[in-house]
């Protein structure tokens, strides 16, 4: 591989300052760290916790996201039709951001006493109404990083700022269920994260205010006058760019990959590396837990360097044959006699979603400069939502599979002791299934079309639209 032979500079008026960027970060915390914790906790709390059938647990985190399949579009277009004294965004991310913390704390304030259909409807409630607002936050908070910036450098810088912050607070995540299993403290973890819950959720608000209050949406004054989209022309363009579509199914295919198995490396930590002590497996969780989010911040300056020299798309290939390593050498790294060789997986894993999940939104971001020269609108809600609807749906629809999966595994949560025909399967499909899509996936990186040199193409073009557009409109003035 070798790198271009020019490197373009970024333009001053296209920086964004240092203050915003760590207002968009702290905005983003949420996507990258707790909205992940929801799934991760889940099992542990509703599953091996409260009992809940993994097959109805899985059924209960997919519907909410039938619901998105609504919501998602609605909250981009309703956020690119907006026109406020505030902006077409911040009304959405402060009150969305205050929303999300409220429903992530009540998700765990469930009484065992409910029994099982009980706490199964309880689940199913409290995380409709919680990603509602995680739409109603996320999706215009994305699509305001998208507007932050014009340039195809800055934008990956932003967003590498965006997931250094939000991996600062994911190194707290993990330590979550450890602390909610503190018997010196709480009861038990089902306890435990009520307590734990509520904290995460006032932390969320906090940052949802400082992000929606600092971040400016600089090009609003442009995009005011723009006329009103029309809701299923502007989806069916979005879906029709090709671009977007081959950068949209390798994201795809590995977030679904790893949905599949969604929590089985916990389960394979405690059944199989500790034989069922999950005290003594909390501790090591909780060691992978922090070294993820370590790497995920040390990750990001390989990765701006990375992407600099090389471009997005090669960062993008790279990231995925990260993951497919660490994946593979989970063979001998779930170890029950070295339990901390675990921790190398994790550290390739971790790099590799990192820079995957980074460099997506900011080549979202170049796909919306593309939309605007070919259809003449600004529509990054609308591109917002899609992104994040199908990567929701990977995920979402993956977690009825992984169900099925580990129900196929006979796993029975009421003993300590697995059968070896169990922690065979679970092993097996944890590690073959995301190696296998994550190759899929990389193929569509192959000779990705929007390089940085027709990024910066597509800018100049732009530009020079727009200035032709403001001086015929000067001329028409009286």
């Amino acid at each position: 591989m070798t790198p271009s032979r020019h490197h373009h500079t970024t333009d001053p008026r296209d920086r964004v300052p240092l203050l915003q960027k760590v207002a968009f970060g702290l905005g983003m915390a949420t996507p990258i760290a707790f909205g992940n914790a929801l799934a991760q906790l889940t099992n542990l709390i509703f599953n091996i916790g409260l009992g809940i059938n993994p097959i109805l647990l899985g059924a209960a985190q997919m519907i909410p996201r039938f619901w998105d399949a609504v919501s998602d579009p609605l909250a981009g277009y309703l956020s690119d039709n907006t026109r406020t004294r505030w902006g077409r965004r911040k009304p959405y991310v402060l009150l969305g951001g205050l929303a999300t913390g409220v429903c992530f704390g009540a998700i765990w304030h469930v009484s065992p006493d409910l029994g099982p259909m009980g706490i199964l409807l309880f689940y199913l409630a409290s995380t409709m109404l919680f990603f509602t607002a995680v739409t109603i936050y996320t999706v215009p908070l994305q699509a305001l990083g998208f507007e932050m910036t014009r340039d195809y450098h800055e934008r990956t810088r932003l967003f590498a700022y965006a997931s250094f912050i939000g991996n600062i607070f994911a190194v707290l995540t993990p330590w979550m269920y450890w602390l909610a299993r503190r018997e010196s403290i709480f009861a038990n973890e089902v306890v435990g994260m009520k307590y734990v819950g509520s904290g995460v959720g006032i932390l969320i608000m906090a940052m949802a205010v400082f992000c929606g209050i600092k971040c400016q949406e600089r090009y609003y004054g442009e995009i005011k006058q723009q006329p009103r989209l029309k809701l299923w022309s502007t989806l069916k363009d979005v879906m029709q760019s090709r671009t977007f579509l081959r950068l949209l199914a390798c994201v795809f295919l590995v977030t679904a990959g790893y949905s599949f198995v969604n929590g089985f490396a916990n389960y394979i930590i405690i059944y199989y590396v500790f034989g069922g002590a999950r005290s003594a497996a909390s501790t090591v969780m909780g060691i992978n837990g922090t070294a993820w989010a370590i790497t995920a911040l040390i990750a990001v300056f390989p990765m701006t360097w990375w992407s600099r020299r090389f471009g997005k798309a090669s960062t993008v290939r790279l990231a995925v044959i990260l993951m497919m390593i660490g994946n593979l050498l989970k063979v001998v790294c779930y170890n029950p006699v070295y339990p901390l060789l675990t921790i190398i997986p994790t550290v390739l894993i971790s790099s590799g979603m990192l820079m995957m999940y980074t460099m997506g939104p900011a080549m979202v971001a170049d796909v919306c400069n593309e939309d605007e020269l070919v259809h003449g609108l600004r529509r990054e809600g609308c591109f917002s939502s899609m992104y994040s609807w199908w990567l929701k749906f990977a995920g979402s629809s993956a977690l009825l599979i992984a169900g099925v999966l580990l129900v196929a595994t006979r796993f029975d949560h009421a003993v300590a002791a697995q059968t070896s025909f169990t922690l065979f399967w679970l092993r097996t499909y944890e590690i073959a299934i995301p190696t296998l899509l994550c190759a899929g996936g990389l193929v569509f990186m192959i000779r990705y079309p929007l390089t940085e040199d027709v990024a910066y193409e597509n800018k100049e073009k732009l530009e020079e639209r727009r200035a032709q557009a403001d001086s015929a409109h000067e001329g028409e003035t009286p």
